[in-house]
């Protein structure tokens, strides 16, 4: 009996999890449609000054972009540890079907991107954009079909959006680092380094690893490397294991659980919002038909509709054929055709992306129109095909 609670408790994590997230993802597509609003409207002038506005050393724009999304990106870690070590991941029976989708849609929507911009080569830089998938906005789409939807299509989308989530922090750090400042890393290096020491020794003061947190993401940022890095290698140090006399009372009590649990509904309702309010404004004035011969818009925009599609479900079909997975309990391949597309919803982390692959303001413009197109049409493709009538077998 015991060993089937304990067996439990990452399933009940995770249901949490999805529960917040898609509430989540509800509160992002509003306060994305009124920053659409907003920059369309009398109050735009004032709306993009304030972001220019200098805060100390950063633009409140960078504020948001470089130290908010650094708490998102530690909630990331937390997450993708737990998952690893004692979740949805934790065994290669259960990696495989999410973490093969997941490759394959990385890898074709950014192969998609490459052939519409292949003749110009900075444009390039932007080969990742379309690679990442919201898992907010994916799972308070997936929220709104209730029962139409059976729970384990729900954690496979939530599993692949957490390996997503990881390749995407792979892929800044390798390819979105700016000019290194040596001495910075190896300052950032030194404190990582006593971070895993306190782990080995478990030291699980939460205080400590948040304090010397905070000094890891100011070195980061000097480093040169995005400084958003260092949430995720912060998370990675966080003790998962509580101590002997909490967990026997609560197994739950560990540091990360409950850093986890502290950040859930401040990432979920003010963290990512206003992340997507300040970044998903763009201003429809100057939109011109010239806009459907744009091929940095149409490849961000295909790899997101079709680039994700193929990827992920043909990926999915692969496994299947081949005997590396099944398909989730109770979901049918209409079901997985319209999952795969909800992944083509990208959004805050293909917003993150484009930032990081241009600096210059019209590039990102032209970048956001694709995210934006992309992500629409696929967020509402997935949903009417979902939508469409079937077996009521889906339990909540």
């Amino acid at each position: 009996m015991r060993e089937q609670v304990i067996r439990s408790r990452p399933i009940v994590a995770l249901r949490a999890f999805l529960q917040s997230e898609a509430a989540g993802g509800l509160v992002l597509m509003a306060v994305a449609l009124l920053a659409i609003i907003v920059a369309n409207s009398p109050l735009a002038s004032s709306y993009f000054a304030v972001l220019k506005v200098y805060i100390g050393p950063l633009s409140l724009l960078h504020w948001i972009n470089d130290g908010l999304m650094a708490v998102f990106f530690l909630l990331v870690g937390l997450e993708i540890k737990r998952e690893m070590l004692a979740g949805q991941l934790s065994t290669w029976a259960r990696r495989a079907l999410p973490g093969v989708a997941a490759l394959g849609g990385m890898v074709v929507p950014g192969l998609i991107y490459v052939a519409f911009n292949a003749a110009d080569p900075g444009a390039l830089r932007g080969w990742a954009i379309p690679a990442a998938t919201d898992i907010a906005f994916a799972l308070g789409v997936l929220s709104l079909l209730g029962r139409r939807v059976p729970a384990s299509l729900k954690i496979f989308l939530a599993t692949l959006a957490i390996i997503d989530d990881l390749g995407a922090v792979i892929i800044i750090a390798l390819f979105y680092t700016a000019q290194i400042n040596l001495a910075a890393l190896l300052g950032a290096a030194a404190v990582l380094a006593l971070l895993c020491t306190l782990n080995a020794l478990q030291v699980r003061r939460l205080p400590v690893y948040l304090a010397l947190g905070a000094a890891l993401w100011v070195l980061v940022l000097l480093s040169g490397v995005h400084a958003t890095i260092a949430g995720v290698l912060l998370a990675l140090t966080i003790p998962l294991r509580a101590a002997p006399a909490e967990a026997k009372a609560k197994p739950e009590s560990s540091p990360l659980h409950r850093l986890e649990h502290t950040l859930h509904l401040p990432v979920a309702f003010l963290v990512v919002p206003i992340f997507g309010f300040a970044n998903a404004g763009v201003s429809f004035a100057h939109v011109t038909p010239a806009i459907l011969g744009d091929t940095l818009a149409l490849g961000v925009a295909a790899g997101l509709l079709f680039g994700k599609l193929i990827g992920v479900f043909g990926a999915v079909v692969l496994a299947e054929r081949s005997g590396l997975a099944d398909l989730p309990a109770h979901a049918t391949w209409r079901q997985m055709l319209g999952v795969s597309l909800l992944c083509g919803i990208g959004f805050t982390m293909s917003l993150f992306i484009g930032l990081l692959a241009f600096e210059d303001p019209a590039l990102q413009v032209r970048i956001k129109y694709g995210i934006l197109a992309g992500s629409l049409l696929a967020g509402v493709s997935g949903y009417a095909l979902l939508r469409l009538p079937g077996p009521r077998r889906a339990t909540a």
